[in-house]
């Protein structure tokens, strides 16, 4: 990768009457960074920053964020557009490569996705190894991580064409797999994919076809998947982004990489939170108690929270949220589940968030969470697969994030310094005098 940050001026530290001028530089757009590299040689301290939320840890072409304004944009294009009027396919290319393919390149990249999605046939025995009622993440970081002992041929980090074969291997593969965890918790027999689908198409037909009758797949709901897998292929430096990039400073395979990502992904502080929205439908159970919970999440000493609600990152409406909602919608109206229970309490909260003065005035506008929990659910996927779901389209973006650090030269392993606070030197005691 190219470094394109430029030099803007210096910022003056001053310690302990010791004064230190620190680069400052500039991106195409957001924020100006000081460059503290050098921070330690010069000064013996470093600077502490729990989270790294005040932190870049990279210089990135990728995906840009303004919370502020509300703003999400792949390689420069708004997410809003992408959603709109691309899709998945052509997303994961625009990530992978910087511009939007041209019709053959398109043509070239789809073809080759299509052809990778099969799995070697002892891949399967892995699925067998696991309890049946195992949560289909735990299924995921296991096998993706496997998936270096197959395909070893494509582990070298330091050979471009190695690295693009690895990354069209697991977007391929990704929804096989995912399809083959969801099928084994509930105890049906695996469904091969189709070559002459399309990649959302594929994997719902691998997910809910079963081999008693003809399946009948739904255009509405397939652009839907495809709609959710763009709004979800990548999302800056979050912790699983970080956690992929960081596992990869070290020269690991980009298998265990991605695999490793994954297993952050599974917290439910990160991707999990379109689990836990919907689990806090199932508490609220009904419309005549959203009243009583409203009242608890206003009460600052009440520990309920409305979950699916605001961003940590968007201090403004998600702008993947203004998508899902219209595709929530969508989905709902084709098939006709409006009079379910848990979604009139959904439908029932989001017209509080949208029109009470609180939520209003502290911007806790219904988040992507909140819509994609309701129509996965509506969609027929059960909770325990909505962080793998997730997963399957973020791979991507952790492939490009991955792909993107390895090429920059000014990349070094990963590794963060601390405040210690623990005990200073000591003597060791005998067991006997203690």
């Amino acid at each position: 990768m190219e470094n394109k940050a430029k030099p803007n001026g210096t910022a003056t530290l001053t310690v302990n009457g010791q004064s230190y001028d620190l680069p400052v530089m500039s991106g195409e757009i957001g924020p100006d960074v000081i460059d503290i590299r050098k921070l330690y040689a010069q000064t013996g301290m470093f600077t502490f920053d729990p989270g790294f939320t005040s932190t870049a840890s990279c210089e990135s072409q990728i995906t840009y964020i303004d919370g502020g304004e509300g703003t999400l944009l792949y390689r420069g294009y708004p997410i809003d557009q992408l959603a709109d009027q691309s899709n998945f396919m052509e997303v994961c290319y625009l990530l992978l490569h910087g511009e939007l393919p041209s019709s053959k390149e398109f043509e070239d990249f789809d073809w080759t996705i299509r052809r990778h999605s099969m799995l070697h046939d002892q891949f399967d025995q892995f699925f067998r190894g696991f309890r049946r009622d195992a949560h289909p993440m735990a299924i995921m970081v296991g096998t993706v991580g496997a998936l270096a002992a197959f395909y070893h041929d494509s582990t070298d980090i330091n050979d471009p064409e190695a690295r693009t074969i690895a990354s069209h291997r697991m977007i391929a593969k990704m929804p096989t797999i995912a399809a083959r965890a969801y099928k084994y918790s509930i105890g049906q027999p695996f469904i091969s994919p189709r070559n002459e689908m399309d990649y959302a198409s594929n994997f719902l037909r691998q997910c809910f076809a079963v081999p008693a009758e003809d399946y009948k797949g739904s255009d509405v709901l397939a652009k839907a998947m495809d709609k959710i897998f763009i709004l979800h292929a990548d999302h800056e430096q979050n912790a699983s982004t970080s956690t992929v990039r960081l596992a990869g400073s070290s020269g690991a395979n980009p298998f265990a990489c991605i695999a490793s990502g994954i297993a952050s992904l599974w917290g439910p502080a990160h991707g999990g939170a379109n689990e836990a929205a919907l689990n806090m439908l199932y508490e609220i159970g009904s419309v005549d108690k959203i009243p009583e919970y409203v009242r608890k999440a206003k009460d600052k000493d009440d520990p309920f929270r409305l979950m699916g609600f605001g961003h940590r990152v968007y201090k403004n409406y998600d702008p993947r949220a203004k998508v899902m909602r219209e595709t929530c919608h969508q989905v709902l109206d084709e098939l006709g589940v409006r009079n379910d229970p848990l979604l009139q309490v959904a439908m029932e909260l989001e017209k509080i968030a949208l029109e009470d003065d609180y939520f209003v005035e502290k911007k806790l506008y219904p988040n992507i969470d909140f819509y994609s929990g309701i129509t996965l659910k509506a969609m027929g996927f059960p909770t325990e697969m909505f962080t793998v779901l997730f997963a399957l389209a973020r791979t991507v973006g952790w492939i490009a994030q991955w792909t993107e650090m390895v090429e920059d030269p000014s990349q070094k392993i990963g590794r963060p310094r601390q405040l210690f606070t623990g005990a200073t030197p000591r003597d060791y005691v005998d067991l006997s005098k203690r």
